[in-house]
């Protein structure tokens, strides 16, 4: 049986999404999706489906959301969200922007588009854990350069961040992505190296990490947290674990922390409401909910 057979079984004929990713096992997104279903009585289904990271298991996705009548859409996770684009039939502006996609909506016509929610969901955890964090305050560091990277740091340029200052363990990337997000208006990127990201820190107000350093089963984000000032804030999005070592090191420090599972409950949102036709809020009752399991 295949994992496309598994996740039709699971359907049973309803209405169905889910997360797509290589691996997918350790996602929350079920959990956080499910709530909603289950809140507000909806008969749909929200699975895990595993893709392995190639254009030919790409294009049998594509195929499987077309050809099958019940298929909603799909959210997707590492490492799918920039080479996703080129095989979908419209990009949404901002996901055109960020250069990466997290949500697939099927349409009435069997079309799919793509849009990018991770901005949105990034911001609504920030407010949330940082309420006090200003954008024009002072510098930020990203650390990272993937699909999340995209959409955080236009986030960020968007909101007015003076100086962000970009680190990634290949700079090549890093180069990339600054140079495609390169504001006007006397704000810029400055690229850092990978190996100077302690350094880095000095006089930031927020530290990010959109990298997959400090997830369970991975390497942990080896970083120095000395010269952050005190007053700055660290979000990791990283979910599992729930309190990486990043943010056990800042905590121990007195540093306001922000975790990944509220960027992820947030972003969920858009996906939800476009697959099944309900507005939903995230509540303290469905964090509780998602976080079950992580340590």
């Amino acid at each position: 049986m295949t994992a496309y057979d598994t996740l039709l079984a699971e359907a049973r004929g309803r209405s169905f999404a889910a997360i797509v990713g290589w691996p997918v096992e350790h996602s929350r997104s079920p959990a956080l999706h499910g709530f909603w279903l289950k809140q507000h009585g909806i008969d749909g289904h929200y699975g895990r489906l595993p893709v392995e990271p190639n254009r030919k298991a790409l294009e049998e996705l594509v195929a499987f959301l077309r050809k099958t009548p019940n298929a909603r859409g799909c959210n997707l996770t590492l490492p799918h969200k920039i080479d996703i684009i080129p095989l979908l039939d419209r990009i949404d502006p901002v996901a055109e922007r960020i250069g990466a996609v997290n949500t697939v909506i099927k349409q009435p016509d069997g079309s799919l588009l793509g849009r990018n929610s991770d901005g949105f969901g990034f911001v609504s955890a920030l407010r949330e854990g940082a309420p006090n964090w200003k954008a024009e305050a002072g510098p930020v560091v990203v650390l990272g350069a993937g699909g999340a990277a995209r959409a955080v740091v236009a986030s960020l340029v968007d909101a007015g961040v003076p100086e962000l200052r970009l680190l990634n363990r290949t700079q090549e990337r890093a180069v990339k992505l600054g140079t495609a997000f390169t504001p006007g208006g006397g704000r810029r990127i400055a690229i850092d190296r990978w190996d100077e990201r302690s350094a880095s820190l000095d006089g930031a107000t927020l530290l990010v990490n959109t990298t997959s350093l400090g997830t369970k089963g991975q390497p942990a984000l080896e970083i120095d947290l000395a010269r952050l000032p005190k007053g700055a804030a660290v979000n990791d999005i990283v979910y599992n674990p729930l309190e990486t070592a990043l943010l056990a090191a800042a905590r121990s420090r007195g540093h306001r922390c922000i975790d990944g599972l509220g960027m992820l409950l947030h972003q969920g949102r858009m996906g939800f409401e476009a697959w099944f036709g309900k507005q939903v809020a995230v509540s303290a009752e469905q964090r509780a909910q998602a976080s079950v399991g992580l340590t």
